[in-house]
């Protein structure tokens, strides 16, 4: 009997692999993590071939660690860091670019000329998305743009587009494969999430041959094996969900109206709304939700900046020596002393999307400390959550009752009683915060019988600890209308972008976003991916 499945979770900051048994616990795991380019302001990349070496590398030593080989393992489950695009050589296998990550703002002129062009509510009625720079569209466009030769080589059949989990498969069978699952086809803004294909009028609009795109398949189902060279044997590559997906079935979410929400680089709200689409009308987004049978749907909402703004605190701030030491400071303090940050580094995601937002700290007094400030970065990634439920219960018509936690930030008790505080509903938080990769394991392992089905796997479930909600009324109002002033403050700054000033304005500096170079020196204290 095969004894484990493996999940490979590729993230935006770090690569790592995590060995599961039966009962879904953990039995090793590897990480590493890679550089962050930033070439301009609002523009993020990542190396594709770094990306791909950090992974088979800790897959590698997770496997080494356990003392297992490929004959061990029934199968593997990748989840992804979701909408970062990657074009490629298909005869090579070499990168014409960089990686053009999520959270780059670099194509927003693109996406506002669509919306000039009328295209918003088609993006929208055929997508589920809001039209934005997040998704991977208009990166695919600028790389045929702006790359010597791409466009004529993709014309030629010569390209190749994936996000992430495409790439890693692609890899992990020498070139054999190349394909996506819906929920990470469904974040392209190319797919129509009704008809389940890639839509013309779309590919049309932004000018992408059909022929760069891969297949799409269900989240939980044979791709394909590896090749014996990676992993000493073949291996079944039997699952793939974007993270977040992966993330609310690793929950076990699997019916209408459960709600999760992931603290990594950023933050990510999800709620099951079952096999009908909800056209959302507060600023979400419609996607594909991960399933073993029919198409099911998911409202969801995306906070950029997470677990980032506690990078930042640590290098570029330098406040903290490690993430944890920011809940030590926080506690130290009663409140912000009313200060507010609003960490748009990369734009404003859900519910507000603007992409020119950046970063604003308002409420500054001559008694705000070091520790106000750091409980007020902390405090920011619970508002922008916060604004997500409060856009998901107009939507849904429902209040939330509970909120399912996961995400390395989730370890935060201080963080996690806030947001039961501000979002007035118990916040439970599983044993196995890794609800990633472990929602991976499950499509995967579904997929080849190592698990029966989701009645199956969610007897794993354990519960680690409920915050129930302790702040006063009149308190929780009162801290939610600052930080609606705070936001409001953050788009007032955006708004007014001042055009004829510019030569007269600083310009940003080339990084903004949360580190100046790679964290590879600094240790993994999770609260990113």
């Amino acid at each position: 009997m095969k004894r484990y499945v493996m999940a490979l979770d590729q993230g935006t900051t770090s690569s790592r692999c995590i060995l599961f048994d039966r009962s879904g616990r953990e039995i090793s795991k590897a990480q590493k993590e890679f550089r962050q380019y930033y070439p301009h302001s609002g523009w993020v990349e990542h190396n594709p071939l770094e990306i791909w070496s950090s992974q088979l590398s800790v897959a590698v030593e997770a496997m080494a660690m356990a003392g297992v080989t490929a004959a061990d393992i029934a199968a593997i489950g990748i989840t992804n860091q979701r909408e970062t695009t990657i074009v490629w050589n298909r005869k090579t296998g070499q990168p014409v670019c960089n990686a053009i990550v999520w959270q780059c703002r670099r194509t927003a002129d693109r996406i506002e000329q669509l919306r000039a062009d009328g295209m918003a509510q088609t993006v929208r009625d055929k997508t589920g998305l809001v039209p934005d720079a997040y998704f991977s569209a208009s990166k695919i466009a600028w790389i045929l743009d702006h790359v010597d030769g791409a466009r004529a080589m993709a014309e030629a059949g010569e390209l190749a587009f994936g996000t992430v989990d495409t790439w890693l498969i692609w890899n992990l069978t020498r070139g054999r494969v190349h394909v996506t699952d819906r929920t990470n086809a469904s974040r392209t803004m190319l797919y129509n999430i009704h008809d389940m294909c890639w839509d013309q009028g779309l590919l049309q609009y932004f000018q992408i041959p059909e022929s760069m795109l891969p297949e799409v398949k269900p989240s939980s189902g044979l791709y394909g094996v590896t090749s014996a060279a990676e992993l000493g044997g073949e291996i079944p590559i039997a699952g793939a969900a974007g993270d977040q997906q992966a993330a609310l079935f690793g929950q076990c979410c699997f019916a209408p109206g459960e709600v999760k929400n992931t603290y990594g680089t950023g933050c990510f709200l999800l709620m099951n709304t079952g096999t009908k689409p909800i056209a959302s009308q507060h600023g979400l987004v419609t996607t594909i939700a991960a399933s073993t049978g029919e198409v099911e749907y998911a409202l969801e909402g995306s906070v950029f900046v997470g677990g980032a703004a506690v990078q930042w605190l640590r290098d570029g701030l330098r406040m903290i020596q490690t993430a944890p030491q920011s809940e030590t400071y926080a506690t130290r303090v009663e409140d912000t002393g009313g200060v507010y940050l609003v960490p748009s580094f990369t734009g404003l995601g859900a519910p507000y999307w603007n992409p020119y937002a950046r970063g604003t700290i308002v409420g500054l007094t001559r008694g705000c400390e070091k520790e106000h400030f750091i409980r007020a970065a902390l405090e920011s990634i619970i508002y922008q959550s916060s604004s997500l439920i409060r856009a998901m219960e107009e939507d849904s018509g429902e209040k939330m009752a509970s909120l399912r936690v996961d995400g390395g930030a989730s370890a935060n008790d201080f963080m996690m009683q806030f947001q039961a505080d501000i979002s007035n509903a118990d916040v439970i938080r599983p044993s196995c915060i890794e609800t990633t990769a472990l929602g991976a394991a499950y499509l995967a392992g579904i997929a080849v019988g190592y698990w029966k089905d989701t009645e199956d796997v969610q007897r794993n479930v354990r519960i680690d600890k409920v915050f129930h909600p302790q702040m006063n009324e009149k308190v929780r109002k009162q801290r939610l209308a600052g930080w609606d002033r705070a936001v409001r403050c953050t788009e007032f700054w955006a708004n007014d972008r001042g055009e004829d000033l510019e030569e007269e304005l600083p310009k940003a500096a080339p990084d903004d976003g949360c580190e100046k170079e790679s964290l590879g020196a600094v240790p993994d204290d999770g609260y990113t991916d």
